[in-house]
């Protein structure tokens, strides 16, 4: 072979440029790789504005959230009921009807307990202010004598003048607001409510549709054991609330102290938040005592540390026992999570949260690092 033909065969200049690889950006210089920081930057800013918008969206929707949570926590805990009632051979339909049945006539129940005491009381009060009045103006009556060192009425019509008027108007429109808030926020908790009880398993199998096939049945596994320990854990919190409220029902009636009923199914709710639901009961009950006397209200206060004691370790240990298992610093520490970011929802589903996360750590995260 010739040198002119060794030189006709070989290539002359540089060599070609690679084709572009996947992460090439077509606008950075010939030769140069990989995104260039201004694309880099600016997806880094648009996750930013976005991550922004959506926080400040979740802000302004919070209380949304909350209805919607505790919505979610109430269905899941009449679930057990539910699924007892399918286990007797009632079809679901039947079994989630007679449960919103239940649940529509224990609330009826609370209501006539309660608004009849609270009309008596609007009324005994819208009575008792021409009285009250008339002894503001006798000198030789207790609010008379206060009239008289601190000019009460005086005062009260310097209120009401001028900037006062538009403050009581403005404490109305804002009670007015307030109750118009509460009725719309328990409609809609009943109405999710009833929404979750029915539809929970659908949504159980949209939420599992998330999850990669490989991993899907244990995960339908894990949600499923969740989904029963909170269900029972609420079932047995109600329990021990229920006891809760008739220990003060009885108490009440046997000392002749006003409101027992009404006062019974406060203390119900109320120690349905851990920790400290139970004490603020005991605190409101014993102030009302007072009302009988001063040695009622003492015994009230003492019968309310006997029975928290008794609760602490005789009642919850026994009604927990196939509910969840807890350590108490993590019960302490949730609920005041809890507390601190959704309120008293928060605190009543701060124990279920922290079972549901151990037993994602000892089915799913402990397994795989011991496997390491």
């Amino acid at each position: 072979m010739t040198m002119d033909s060794a030189a006709a065969e070989t290539p002359s200049g540089p060599p070609p440029d690679p084709p572009p690889g996947p992460d090439s950006d077509p606008g950075a210089s010939p030769g140069r790789t990989g995104r260039s920081w201004s694309t880099i930057g600016f997806r880094l800013s648009l996750g930013a504005v976005i991550a922004y918008v959506l926080l400040q969206a979740v802000s302004k929707i919070q209380g949304v959230l909350t209805l919607t949570v505790l919505a979610l926590v109430i269905a899941v805990s009449v679930e057990p009921i539910v699924v007892w009632l399918t286990a007797k051979g009632m079809k679901r339909r039947w079994a989630v009807t007679t449960v919103i049945i239940g649940m529509f006539v224990v609330v009826g129940g609370l209501f006539a307990l309660f608004i009849p005491l609270v009309t008596n009381e609007v009324n005994a009060l819208v009575k008792g202010v021409p009285n009250w009045l008339q002894q503001l103006h006798d000198h030789h009556s207790a609010l008379g004598r206060l009239e008289d060192r601190y000019h009460l009425i005086t005062k009260a019509k310097q209120q009401l003048s001028g900037n006062g008027a538009n403050t009581v108007v403005n404490g109305l429109l804002g009670a007015g607001q307030l109750l118009l808030t509460t009725i719309t926020g328990l409609v809609l908790v009943i109405t999710l409510t009833m929404y979750f009880i029915a539809g929970l398993p659908t949504l159980k199998k949209f939420c599992l549709r998330f999850v990669p096939g490989s991993k899907r049945e244990r995960a339908e596994a894990m949600t499923e054991e969740v989904l029963s320990r909170t269900g029972r854990y609420m079932l047995a919190n109600v329990a021990t609330s229920v006891i809760a409220g008739l220990a003060t029902l009885i108490w009440l009636e046997i000392w002749g102290a006003p409101y027992p009923a009404a006062l019974g199914v406060f203390v119900a709710v109320m120690d349905l938040i851990p920790v400290v639901g139970s004490t603020i009961g005991g605190v409101v009950v014993s102030l009302v005592a007072l009302a009988v006397s001063l040695p009622v209200a003492i015994a009230t206060a003492v019968f309310y540390i006997v029975f928290r004691l008794a609760e602490d370790y005789l009642i919850v240990p026994r009604a927990m026992k196939f509910a969840v298992s807890v350590h108490p610093l993590v019960t302490i520490l949730g609920v005041l999570v809890g507390g601190a970011l959704m309120g008293v929802v928060g605190a009543l589903i701060a124990i279920p949260v922290a079972a549901a996360v151990g037993l994602y750590l000892d089915e799913a995260v402990f397994p795989r690092i011991a496997q390491r």
